[in-house]
């Protein structure tokens, strides 16, 4: 066989193997994950229950999220605001801003936004924590010592974050909405309480529960991931930034899956 066709035929083998190699780790890691995702369930349903680490994620989670969350928001809604004016003022269509801003931010634009800081800021800190947790032997230690650190270390962390990123959501909407008022007065005059009357007048609980159903679903994703992360990553310091990095791109990613998903389910049912 001539050299030319053994090298095509040796690294059409190469990459062969490594789709293969690859696939399979795939589907292994799918399937580990899986039995983590039934373990979690099984495990927060089942006494006894870990409630002062549960408060205490939850205040952590919460209150180291609330500037960023805030400042994010203000701006958020004082952009939004800022840029869509100019297109409803070419139609007459000014007095509609407030309604526009109000039901953009609450149905999709709060919810998502804050899934993505909580990814990137929660996210990446569990799976940190969790990983040199892993590295340093405490969560063997604590397996050895007759403890359950699944319990203690991921039912707390993701049940904390399922409670509190519908909260955090709801803190940035209001915050939306007055950085929303901030910018419609920067070239206007308008009444407080006018501005809120027009905003909620388009609000209904189809606009809210919709949001406060998927932020949940967003707090769970983005916790299981931080602590399989982190739960099971690889020895070593290197172990403990992969862990981290990985919790923030996969949850990020599965939250935009999960918004397409919940926005088409809500849709159907609304309509």
């Amino acid at each position: 066989m001539p050299k030319s066709k053994v090298s095509i035929y040796s690294s059409y083998q190469k990459l062969t193997e490594g789709i293969i190699h690859r696939s399979r780790s795939i589907l292994i890691g799918l399937a580990d994950f899986s039995m983590f995702f039934i373990r979690y369930f099984k495990e927060l349903i089942r006494p006894p229950y870990e409630i002062n680490e549960f408060v205490k994620q939850s205040y952590l989670i919460g209150n180291q999220s609330l500037a960023l969350v805030g400042i994010t928001g203000f701006i958020m809604g004082l952009v939004l605001t800022i840029q869509t004016r100019p297109t409803l003022a070419e139609f007459g269509a000014e007095s509609w801003l407030p309604a526009m801003i109000s039901v953009s931010i609450v149905r999709e634009i709060g919810p998502v936004i804050t899934a993505l800081i909580c990814a990137g800021k929660v996210g990446s800190g569990i799976g940190a924590e969790l990983a040199s947790m892993r590295v340093t032997e405490q969560i063997d230690a604590m397996e050895v010592s007759g403890s359950n650190p699944f319990k203690f270390i991921v039912v707390s962390r993701t049940t904390a974050a399922m409670l509190m990123l519908p909260l955090l959501t709801i803190y940035s909407d209001a915050i939306s909405m007055f950085g929303s008022f901030v910018g419609v007065n920067i070239k206007g005059d308008v009444n407080f309480r006018l501005f809120f009357s027009q905003a909620f007048a388009q609000l209904s609980f189809t606009d809210l529960i919709p949001a406060l159903i998927k932020t949940t679903l967003f707090g769970l994703v983005i916790g299981l991931i931080s602590c399989y992360k982190g739960y099971y990553s690889d020895k070593g310091t290197e172990g403990v930034g992969q862990a981290a990095n990985a919790s923030v791109v996969i949850s990020s990613l599965l939250i935009f899956i999960i918004d397409i998903l919940a926005v088409q389910v809500s849709n159907f049912i609304i309509d």
